[in-house]
């Protein structure tokens, strides 16, 4: 923007009362004028952060099958040049590139009260608007491990968050479940979620009759406009998380009968607009509007993908447009539309909502600080620092989960330690202190006990090979989300684009020798899906370690090679 564009943007923005008189980042508008008949906002996977916080983004996305090369499976310069990108502030909000130059410039993102500034600003100026929350919302900090879900819930309340899905708010367990979501202003919804039979044989509920558990679809109606949302949680949950936990539940795609029940609404209801509110992974979204028809828009979470702009998918005539917002706060997905006889048209704008440019909502400052004024004092318990950036996202190790398993290693002097892919978690820069709340921001889970046990050779490879099917597997409708498993102890080889079990190869111990198959290896790890552990949680050992050397230094390695992919988009060399 030029000169005179700038100073009216932020006379718009002071008289708002939102934007702060800071000219450290010159390039967001808060303040959009309306456009068409309905605004639709998105957020997800904000994963608990109700403070702001920093997040840099993956220097591996790496894309197989159909999707190599394609968003959101580039990083990097590459990333910039596809978008045209050139400002220091957008570089800092959409790449990895230069982050802790532009982090200490720029400052943290995202942060609950600067989100409801946002927000009632962005809602204020329009007559008809909804506000949608992609789900893994209630899960990811150590207050809400503590307050089982319930500080997210009210804080999506007091967000004035309208109608949600899910996948990790699923991990509380289906008692603690049911009651958040009873305590939930808005819908909860999900057309992919049913009780099983046995459920329903012991005196289980449905909703309808066709055996949901909550409420597939709702519709909200702006003068003659029938907008409907449906629910599409994420269908892997009983196999990425543990099925223990929601014993009365099945999952899954649901495709055929997604396609079903969008002719049913058609059929009644005459819809202007037909959402998929979805946490199925973008690849997943993309598949699914190439399959099904009839949705016009899927506002879509789970792989904490940023696209700046949408996708856009041609099923015969029909289009369907895919937004995804990131993560933990730090965008906000702002879709404007207008309503034409049998059509619509849009206007698109992803806005990272950088903090210190923003004057905060009191009422929810208020509300976060009397949430954790009980629980301040452990959760702001300084046990170590770092002299590294501690990050997590991308497809192989990040440096936050090379210190879990450093951890581990060291405390429960283990040879091999493996810690899973989870791409939640905020970064902490090089020099500030490590604290306690960092520390449960990256494994507040309800299943946190570490294990200690022998794996053969053929085990780990076997873990490696599934875990690597998970994230490459060229079908979508395969793929969980997720990263690859964190490893220390070990080294490998790994060919993203060749098949099943033929991925990983050349493993070796710490001291260069390959892994045999027959011999036996002391593994620790954590977040165990199939069995219940009785070790401490993670947090404590991370704890125990970190306080007993003070100060993370580690010797970086190079323990993972990438065959075959030096065309990759989704790597940055």
């Amino acid at each position: 923007m030029n000169r005179r564009e700038f100073i009216q943007f932020l006379l718009a923005g002071y008289a708002s009362g939102v934007i702060k008189p800071s000219f450290a980042s010159d390039e967001v508008n808060y303040k959009v004028p309306a456009y068409g008949n309905l605004r639709l906002l998105h957020i997800t996977d904000t994963h608990a952060q109700l403070d702001p916080m920093y997040f840099r983004e993956p220097d591996y996305n790496i894309g197989v099958g159909a999707n190599k090369n394609k968003p959101p499976h580039i990083v990097g310069k590459k990333l910039l040049d596809i978008y045209s990108i050139s400002s220091d502030f957008y570089k800092y909000a959409y790449s990895h590139l230069d982050f802790n130059y532009l982090a200490r410039e720029f400052g943290k993102f995202g942060g609950y009260a600067y989100l409801k500034s946002v927000i009632d600003n962005l809602r204020a100026d329009v007559n008809n608007s909804l506000l949608l929350d992609g789900g893994d919302t209630w899960q990811g900090s150590g207050l809400s491990l503590i307050e089982n879900g319930a500080d997210m819930v009210e804080a999506s309340n007091m967000l004035g968050v309208d109608i949600m899905t899910g996948h990790w708010e699923f991990t509380f367990g289906e008692s603690i479940f049911t009651k958040n979501i009873k305590n939930f202003n808005g819908d909860f919804i999900a057309q992919n979620i049913k009780l099983t039979e046995e459920a329903i044989f012991n005196g289980l509920e449905p909703i309808d009759e066709n055996d949901h558990y909550v409420k597939p679809y709702v519709i909200k109606k702006f003068g003659n406009h029938n907008i409907v949302v449906i629910g599409q949680a994420f269908p892997y949950t009983p196999i990425a998380n543990p099925k223990r936990m929601i014993p009365n539940l099945t999952f899954g795609i649901r495709e055929a009968e997604l396609q079903e029940l969008i002719e049913k609404i058609k059929e009644e209801v005459d819809p202007s607009l037909i959402v998929l509110l979805s946490h199925n992974g973008v690849d997943v979204d993309k598949k699914m509007a190439e399959k099904v028809k009839g949705l016009d828009i899927i506002l879509g979470g789970h792989t904490h993908d940023v696209l700046p702009r949408p996708i856009e998918v041609y099923n015969n005539n029909s289009r369907t447009i895919i937004i995804n917002s990131g993560c933990n706060g730090k965008f906000i997905s702002l879709l404007d539309l207008r309503f034409n006889k049998n059509s619509f048209e849009y206007n698109y704008k992803l806005l990272p909502i950088i903090s210190h440019r923003i004057n905060p909502s009191m009422d929810m400052s208020n509300f976060i600080d009397a949430i954790k004024k009980p629980h301040k004092k452990h959760l702001d318990e300084i046990v170590g620092q770092t002299n590294i950036d501690l990050y997590r996202r991308g497809n192989f190790n990040g440096t936050f989960d090379d210190l879990l398993c450093e951890s581990m290693q060291n405390m429960l002097d283990s040879e091999i330690c493996l810690s899973p892919g989870f791409r939640w978690g905020p970064t902490i820069l090089a020099g500030e202190n490590i604290k306690m709340s960092d520390i449960y921001s990256h494994t507040a889970i309800t299943y946190p006990n570490v294990y200690r046990r022998e794996m053969t050779g053929e085990t780990i490879k076997n873990i490696l090979e599934d875990v690597a099917d998970n994230l490459f597997n060229p079908d979508p409708y395969f793929q969980q989300g997720g990263d690859m498993v964190r490893t220390r102890g070990l080294s490998y080889n790994i060919s993203p684009s060749q098949s099943q079990y033929n991925r990983i190869s050349n493993i070796r111990d710490s001291n260069d020798k390959l892994l045999k198959n027959n011999k036996k290896y002391i593994v620790s790890g954590w977040a165990s899906v199939n069995s219940v552990e009785s070790g401490k949680p993670i947090w404590d050992i991370t704890r125990e370690y970190l306080t007993n050397i003070k100060q993370y230094n580690p010797q970086s390695k190079k323990t993972i090679e990438i065959i075959g992919e030096s065309d990759n988009f989704g790597i940055e060399t």
